[in-house]
């Protein structure tokens, strides 16, 4: 019974070690020459690291603010010279309608409503001119747009060493002491 158990063992044993030793055989039948049958990786010393620097032009809004003196007529004014132009024009035009007969009356009463209206509008803005304006202020703000300019890394000129050779690469980051290495083993067929 053990020398059964013993040889059935064995033949588990052989059965589960001839893949691994059929696999071996099976790539060298299906691969082409050159071709890379497993890619294994490694570690090589790093030698040399330098950064890819570029100069960037930033533009950043900057919001400035200031104050700013107005002056204004008071706008009653405004109100005050339509007043005063249109009673100097009824004062005209009743003193015109005064003066003469019957046509005359009323090119008489139009042309002192027309006088009488300038002189009522020429008093309103010499008073309105008399008054000092109003004076007041006014916070105001605007964007505008400083440029500076920036260096930023964009990458790393690596040189690293694998078996006794230099080799150069250009990496996204700095890969530090030791950089991971794909190692690729094929035949050669040259003589």
């Amino acid at each position: 019974m053990l020398k059964r158990i013993s040889v059935l063992a064995l033949m588990a044993a052989a059965t589960l070690a001839a893949p691994g030793a059929f696999a071996d055989s099976w790539k060298a039948k299906h691969y082409p020459p050159g071709q890379s049958r497993a890619a294994e990786y490694d570690y090589a010393r790093v030698i040399g690291v330098t950064p890819i620097i570029r100069r960037v032009r930033v533009e950043r809004p900057v919001r400035e603010y200031w104050e700013e003196t107005r002056y204004e007529n008071d706008s009653r004014n405004d109100s005050a010279t339509v007043a005063r132009t249109l009673l100097g024009g009824i004062i005209g035009g009743v003193i015109g309608h005064q003066i003469g007969d019957g046509d005359g009356k009323r090119i008489a009463t139009a042309a002192g409503a027309i006088i009488g209206s300038a002189v009522g509008r020429r008093a309103a803005e010499r008073d309105r001119y008399d008054e000092p304006p109003r004076e007041y202020t006014v916070e105001r703000s605007a964007v505008r747009y400083e440029t500076t300019y920036e260096e930023r890394v964009e990458g790393y000129d690596v040189e690293y060493r694998y078996n006794g050779r230099t080799y150069h690469t250009r990496m996204p980051y700095d890969p530090g002491e030791r950089i991971r290495i794909r190692v690729d083993i094929r035949p050669s067929y040259d003589r």
